[in-house]
C-alpha cells in the first residue's frame, strides 16, 4: 500500500508541474518568418497565432498567391517551433517519458 501511495503522490506532482508548464506556455512566444522577413508571425507555446506582420512592399506587389504562400509558410514554421518548445518543456517534466495525448 505504501508503494501505491507514493506512486499516486508522484503522479499528482507531475500533473501539477504539467499544468504549470501549460500555463507558462501560454505566455511564451516564438517567431517565424518567410520571404526573407517580409512576413512574420508570433505564436504562443499553446499554439495560438497572436501576431502576423506583413511588410508593405508585399502588399504593393499585388501578388495574392505569393502573399498567401508567405503567410502559410510563416504560420506553419511558427506552429512547428511552438510545438518543439512545448515538447521540450514537457520532456523536462516527464523525464522523456512519452505520455499519449499530452503532446
Amino acid at each position: 500500500m505504501k508503494g501505491m501511495n507514493e506512486m499516486v503522490r508522484q503522479a499528482q506532482i507531475m500533473q501539477r508541474k504539467m499544468t504549470e508548464a501549460q500555463d507558462s506556455l501560454k505566455t511564451q512566444i516564438v517567431e517565424a518568418s518567410s520571404g526573407g522577413g517580409m512576413v512574420s508571425v508570433k505564436v504562443t507555446g499553446a499554439q495560438e497565432v497572436v501576431e502576423v506582420h506583413i511588410e508593405e512592399s508585399v502588399m504593393e506587389a499585388g501578388d495574392v498567391e505569393m502573399l498567401q504562400d508567405l503567410v502559410m509558410t510563416a504560420a506553419n514554421e511558427g506552429l512547428k517551433k511552438s510545438k518543439e518548445m512545448m515538447e521540450e518543456q514537457m520532456k523536462g517534466i516527464t523525464g522523456g517519458l512519452n505520455i499519449p495525448g499530452m503532446f
